[in-house]
C-alpha cells in the first residue's frame, strides 16, 4: 500500500471560512486532536499575520506532538529586497517551527497581472527564499499557488516555477488549484506532468468552487501524488478547501489495499473530530455531509427501510460505524411499516400488526397538522407509549401563564407561572427567565424537583421554531423542536401550535416527560398501576411486550 500524508490547514485555511474565527485556545485544541489522530502535518498559521498565529506557535512548538509536525505558513520574499531584510520571513523562523511552506505564484498571468513584477524576478524570488531558509537550517514545503491555471495558458513557465523550487531546497511541492475551477482529469494530467519533471514528492492542494474539491484530490492521488492538503468539514474561502474526512475515509475504506493513511483506530474516530471541529466553530453541523453527517445513514422512504431490515447493504456502501456514525430510520408521512418496526424494535412490537398499522395512522394525521418526527425522537416514544394505550403522565398540566412586564428602568422581565397536579399533590410555581420558553422551563423545573430530582441532570440545549404557513402571517402555525440532554444521550422533542407559546409548552413538557420516562422505564411487564381497572384485561397481551415505565407517584 501506497502511504498518502495528511497536511491540514483548518488552522490557516480554514480560518479564513465566512463567520469563524479561532481563539488561541482553540487552535492549541484543534492541535492536539489532529495529532491524536495521525495526521502528518499540521499547518499552524501565518505567523506574520498577527498576533495570535505567533503566540500559537510559541505555545505549540513547546508540546509534544507524538504522530504530526508543526508548519509554519509563508510567502517568498517581497519584490525588491533581500530575504535576510524580509519580516515576514524573520517570523517564520522565528516561529521555530520544524517545517516552513512557501507559497509562490506559478501562473505567469498571477505574476505580470496581480504581483505586477517580471517572470524572471519570480523565479529568483522564489529561489532566494527557498535557500535562505534552508541555510537557517528549515525543511520546506513549496505551495505552486494558481499552479493550474497557469500550466493550462503557459505550462513551460509553472512547470519551471516548480523546477526553481526543487532546486533551491524544497522537499516537497503542493499544486494548487486555487481558484477551484479545474476538473478530476486536468488535475490528474498536471500531477503526471509534474511528476516526469521534478524528484521529490508531489502533494494537491484544491478548492472546492466546482464542488469538485475531494474528487480532485483523488484523481491527484491516483496520478501519483502522495500529500494532500485540506481541512476539516471542507473550511476556507469562498466554497471551501477539500474535505480531509471525506478523503481520508474514501481512500481508507473505497480505496482499502491501495493506500494507507492516518493510524489504526483513527478512521472510526472521524465523526468525532467532524462534530468536535463544528463545536469549537460555533457552526451547526452539516447533516448531509459524506460519511460523518446525521443524515448520512439516515433512512426515511419506506421501501428504503424495508431494504435496510433484511440487508444494509441495501441502502447503505459501508457499516455506519466504521467511521464512528450510527443509522437512523426516520419516522415521517412518508414511512412505512418497516420503519415502524426499526424505530420500536425496543419495545417488541413487530408482530403485532393492529398496534404498527395505529401507530402509523397517528404519526400521518400528526405530521399533517405539522408534527415532525424525524429529530424528536423523545416525542415519538411517547407518542408509541400513548398510542398503545399504556402511557401514564407523571404530571397533569392544569395551566401556564407568561408575561413580559417592563420595570421602571425600561428593562423588560419575563414572568412563567405554572400549575401541576401530581399525584393528590398541587404545585404552583413561579420562576423569571431569559423569555418566556426559559421562564417556562425553569418554573416547570422548580415545581418537578422536589418530586423528580433527576430532572437536574438534564439541560435544553437547542430551540428552533419554524412558521408553517408564513401566508396567514402572525396567525401562522408555528413548529417548535427542542433538543434537550443528560449525561446519557441527546433527545428531540416537538410542538405545534397557532401560538408559538402554546407550541413551546408542548414540546417543553414532552422533554420532561420523556425525560422521567426513560430514567423509570423498566422493561418488565408491570403495569397493573399504571392501567385503570377497565383497561386491564384488554392491554395484558400487549403489556407483555411493551411496558411502560414504573411511576412511583402513581
Amino acid at each position: 500500500m501506497r502511504r498518502i500524508l495528511l497536511y491540514d490547514t483548518t488552522l490557516r485555511d480554514g480560518a479564513q471560512t465566512e463567520g469563524i474565527t479561532f481563539s488561541l485556545n482553540d487552535k492549541i485544541a484543534m492541535a492536539q486532536r489532529l495529532n491524536e489522530l495521525g495526521f502528518d502535518f499540521i499547518e499552524g498559521g501565518y505567523p506574520a499575520s498577527n498576533d495570535k498565529d505567533e503566540q500559537f506557535f510559541q505555545q505549540a512548538t513547546t508540546m509534544p506532538f507524538q504522530h504530526s509536525t508543526l508548519c509554519a505558513f509563508g510567502m517568498t520574499r517581497r519584490k525588491g529586497i533581500l530575504p535576510k531584510d524580509d519580516s515576514g520571513l524573520k517570523s517564520l523562523l522565528d516561529s521555530q517551527a520544524p517545517i516552513i511552506t512557501i507559497v509562490g505564484k506559478s501562473s505567469a498571468f498571477q505574476v505580470t497581472n496581480v504581483i505586477q513584477t517580471s517572470l524572471e524576478e519570480n523565479l529568483t524570488m522564489i529561489a532566494e527564499t527557498i535557500a535562505w531558509l534552508r541555510q537557517n537550517n528549515r525543511r520546506i514545503f513549496f505551495d505552486a499557488e494558481h499552479f493550474f491555471d497557469g500550466w493550462k495558458n503557459n505550462p513551460e513557465y509553472s512547470l519551471l516555477s516548480l523546477k526553481t523550487a526543487v532546486e533551491a531546497g524544497a522537499e516537497n511541492v503542493s499544486l494548487c488549484d486555487t481558484n477551484g475551477g479545474s476538473m478530476p482529469e486536468e488535475i490528474a494530467q498536471g500531477v503526471r506532468d509534474v511528476l516526469a519533471l521534478i524528484d521529490v514528492p508531489v502533494g494537491i492542494h484544491t478548492h472546492n468552487d466546482c464542488g469538485l474539491a475531494v474528487a480532485n484530490s483523488l484523481a491527484a492521488i491516483d496520478a501519483g501524488a502522495s500529500l494532500v492538503q485540506g481541512t476539516i468539514n471542507g473550511l476556507g474561502e469562498r466554497c471551501g478547501n477539500a474535505d480531509l474526512i471525506t478523503i481520508a475515509a474514501n481512500l481508507a475504506l473505497k480505496k482499502k489495499g491501495q493506500y494507507e493513511v492516518l493510524q489504526d483506530g483513527s478512521i472510526e474516530q472521524l465523526t468525532k473530530l467532524s462534530r468536535f471541529t463544528y463545536e469549537l466553530v460555533n457552526q451547526t453541523p452539516s447533516h448531509r455531509q459524506p460519511f460523518v453527517g446525521k443524515s448520512a445513514f439516515a433512512h426515511k422512504g419506506g421501501m428504503h427501510v424495508s431494504g435496510i431490515n433484511r440487508d444494509t447493504c441495501a441502502y447503505e456502501h459501508i457499516n455506519p460505524q466504521q467511521i464512528g456514525n450510527e443509522r437512523r430510520i426516520l419516522i415521517s408521512e412518508l414511512s412505512g411499516k418497516s420503519n415502524i418496526i426499526a424505530r420500536t424494535s425496543k419495545f417488541n412490537i413487530s408482530n403485532d400488526n393492529q398496534l404498527l398499522n395505529k401507530i402509523l395512522e397517528v404519526v400521518a394525521r400528526k405530521e399533517n397538522l405539522g408534527y415532525q418526527y424525524e429529530a424528536a425522537e423523545g416525542s415519538f416514544n411517547l407518542l408509541v407509549q400513548k398510542t398503545a394505550g399504556l402511557y401514564r403522565p407523571y404530571f397533569e398540566r392544569l395551566n401556564y401563564q407568561t408575561s413580559v412586564i417592563a420595570n421602571a428602568e425600561g428593562v423588560f422581565e419575563t414572568i412563567a407561572t405554572v400549575k401541576l397536579r401530581v399525584k393528590d399533590v398541587i404545585r404552583y410555581e413561579v420562576a423569571e427567565g431569559d423569555g418566556p420558553v426559559n421562564a417556562l422551563d425553569a418554573a416547570l423545573r422548580k415545581a418537578l424537583y422536589p418530586l423528580f430530582p433527576q430532572l437536574m441532570e438534564m439541560s435544553l440545549i437547542d430551540y428552533k421554531v419554524r412558521v408553517l404557513n408564513s401566508d396567514a402571517a402572525t396567525a401562522a402555525t408555528t413548529r417548535v423542536i427542542i433538543e434537550s440532554k443528560d449525561q446519557d444521550e441527546t433527545w428531540g422533542t416537538v410542538g405545534v401550535s397557532e401560538n408559538v407559546i402554546e407550541a413551546s409548552w408542548i414540546a417543553l413538557c414532552d422533554s420532561i416527560e420523556y425525560k422521567l420516562w426513560k430514567n423509570f422505564y423498566s422493561g418488565e411487564a408491570e403495569t397493573t398501576d399504571r392501567i385503570s381497572g377497565n383497561d386491564r384485561q384488554e392491554k395484558t397481551e400487549t403489556t407483555d411486550r411493551l411496558s411502560p415505565c414504573n411511576n412511583p407517584l402513581q
